[in-house]
């Protein structure tokens, strides 16, 4: 009687504790409500795992995502391929070098199930061992995979999670360049690398069919760096999610830690964007961002980027279009030449005299300041040089020297980098620095009362990433641009920031964004043309931030047709780039349809 009442009692703790188990998701308990719950994960055989939840049935065969069937519509997105080729799982490391971490060399697997919504697989190999923890989140039906793996090799880079076999009509959908839609076939993306967040402005990527797809994105808050590996030679039809570890890499062993979540949609691309969007917001708390932003960056109808500081350009302007809806980019304010003696901003009379006559006017002047750069010949470097940006991988110094027209990176030497000012070197301070933030604050909020300024550009505000030096004061480079805007955004009783770029950590705090085209800043690629029709930044980020155009926007040829075309394609503010007062009084028949739009 006793031995029996023991056992009931065990079983009834172990069913209790399968109903209310918390599987952990990127750092947030859910609780699952036991036969109530929507959703099941099943072991149900030697390394198969069925997944069912509100919206889709999954399989994962030896690691492998081998079914994907939306319950929506009863299409399936994942096709046969090849497994021979690589495993699921892969450790990266410098260069892309991919080491297999599952069953292909000497490899076994071993599968757990942890509960009736949680299961994980276990890789052992010849290099590697690995865990991928398989759930499912109940409220969204989402399938939820955490992968992690680790080696005795140090200079481990990233863990990668492979999904391959996408049905061959999707196309990508992401978050590069302010949004594109292409074939995985094509050249722009085949077998490319997007990192988080300089090029992958969002932590999301979506496959679209007619009217329907899936998607793939992660919940991550705490600025985790990732990257998105779309194809591989000879193998388009697959994507790979890296989690990365935190630079220094060279003694580093493991990564991990990032939860990735599939699921399917109906409709199109803007179904699943919604969604991130939602919680974007939630994350952030950016509703209250939203309610900051001054009302006027709304009603405006047209940008000039690289606007010569020329008097007779506004009066020009002004017979043409109500100033109010004009936002102009000022590079050439200072008594310095363009990118040089940066952090000293000291105003040149006529820089002073051209934003007064544009206030007086009503124009919207955004003077141009540097987030990052630091002149190596300026006092101010040897406060801060200790906190440059190395890169991950090589050490390099981040920066650039510009001769005959091209970057040639930053001297190595030590003493070299004090003697070539006329090479425009600048290198990159990492903005966790509290040290610097406050030096430029303070240079930027003289300016901003000198010049009754409403607002301020701030250049290089996208380039963050994972470095040799990634914390400084705790803080990433992408929470320290971050909090860099914040704070320029409070000076002076309050001040709407631009900066270059837009993606997810940025668009919290910037009003505007000079955004680039698809590999095509200064010189437009073979192809640029498909890389418009998709505002998918836009869409995301629009409530807080309005885009405008980068460079060669004068309509001079059928190139600048169409780099301004593919801006306002991303639905950019339609932006022009002049170089005197002569180009608004006798335009170009683009640049003319720019000025009639914004006067309409």
């Amino acid at each position: 009687m006793q031995k029996t009442s023991m056992i009931s009692r065990r079983d009834l703790l172990r069913a209790a504790a399968v109903a209310s188990a918390v599987p952990e998701l990127n750092g947030r308990a859910l609780v699952v409500q036991g036969p109530a719950q929507a959703g099941s994960v099943r072991v149900t055989s030697d390394g198969v795992i069925s997944i069912e939840t509100s919206t889709l049935r999954a399989v994962l065969d030896r690691g492998f995502l081998v079914k994907l069937e939306s319950k929506l519509t009863g299409e399936s997105f994942i096709e046969g391929f090849d497994r021979t080729r690589f495993d699921p799982l892969r450790l990266i490391y410098r260069g892309g070098e991919a080491v297999d971490a599952g069953e292909r060399l000497f490899g076994n697997l071993e599968t757990r199930q942890v509960s009736g919504t949680c299961a994980e697989l276990r890789f052992h190999n010849w290099n590697t061992d690995g865990v991928l923890r398989v759930s499912v989140d109940p409220d969204s039906g989402d399938l939820v995979l955490e992968p992690s793996a680790y080696s005795s090799r140090p200079g481990v880079r990233a863990c990668r999670y492979v999904v391959a076999g996408i049905r061959r009509d999707l196309r990508l959908v992401a978050p590069f360049y302010q949004g594109v839609s292409l074939e995985l076939t094509d050249p722009l993306i085949q077998a490319s690398h997007w990192r988080w967040p300089q090029s992958w402005e969002a932590g999301f990527v979506i496959l679209q069919g007619r009217d329907s797809g899936f998607w793939i994105h992660t919940q991550d808050n705490r600025y985790r760096y990732k990257a998105l590996q779309v194809g591989a030679e000879g193998m388009p039809y697959l994507l790979g999610l890296d989690t990365e570890a935190y630079g220094p890499i060279d003694d580093n062993l493991a990564a991990g830690g990032l939860a990735w979540r599939i699921n399917v949609f109906k409709g199109d691309w803007r179904v699943p964007a919604e969604r991130y969007r939602r919680w974007l917001w939630m994350a952030y708390d950016l509703e209250k961002e939203e309610a900051r932003r001054a009302s006027w960056i709304h009603q405006l109808r047209m940008a000039i980027s690289w606007c010569p500081t020329e008097m007779a350009i506004l009066e020009s302007l002004a017979k043409r279009v109500d100033p109010r809806r004009v936002l102009i980019h000022l590079p050439h304010w200072r008594t310095d030449p363009y990118d040089e003696n940066y952090p000293t901003y000291e105003p040149s009379e006529q820089a002073k005299s051209f934003i007064a006559r544009a206030h007086q006017l009503g124009f919207h002047v955004l003077p141009h300041f540097n987030s990052l750069e630091v002149d190596p010949t300026h006092p101010v470097y040897s406060m801060v040089r200790d906190f440059q940006y190395r890169d991950v991988e090589t050490k390099r110094l981040y920066g650039w020297s510009w001769v005959e027209g091209r970057s040639i990176g930053v001297p190595e030497s030590n003493a070299s980098r004090l003697r070539f000012r006329d090479k425009k070197v600048m290198v990159k301070i990492h903005p966790g620095l509290s040290m610097w933030r406050s030096l430029l604050c303070e240079r930027i909020e003289a300016n901003a009362r000198a010049l009754n300024l409403e607002a301020v550009f701030i250049d290089v505000t996208l380039v963050t990433g994972n470095l040799h030096n990634c914390l400084v004061e705790g803080m990433t480079s992408s929470e320290g641009i971050n909090r860099l805007i914040h704070e320029v955004s409070e000076l002076a009783g309050g001040l709407a920031v631009g900066g270059e770029g837009l993606n997810e950590v940025i668009a919290q705090g910037l009003s505007f964004a000079q955004v680039h085209l698809f590999r095509s800043s200064q010189k437009s690629i073979e192809g640029l043309e498909r890389t418009g029709g998709c505002p998918l930044n836009d869409f995301l980020f629009g409530r807080l931030c309005r885009s405008f155009g980068y460079s060669r926007l004068g309509g001079r040829d059928p190139d600048e047709e169409l780099r301004m075309r593919i801006h306002e394609e991303h639905n950019a503010l339609p932006t022009i780039t002049i170089r005197s007062a002569e180009d608004i009084e006798r335009p170009t028949p683009a640049v003319r349809r720019v000025l009639e739009r914004a006067s309409a």
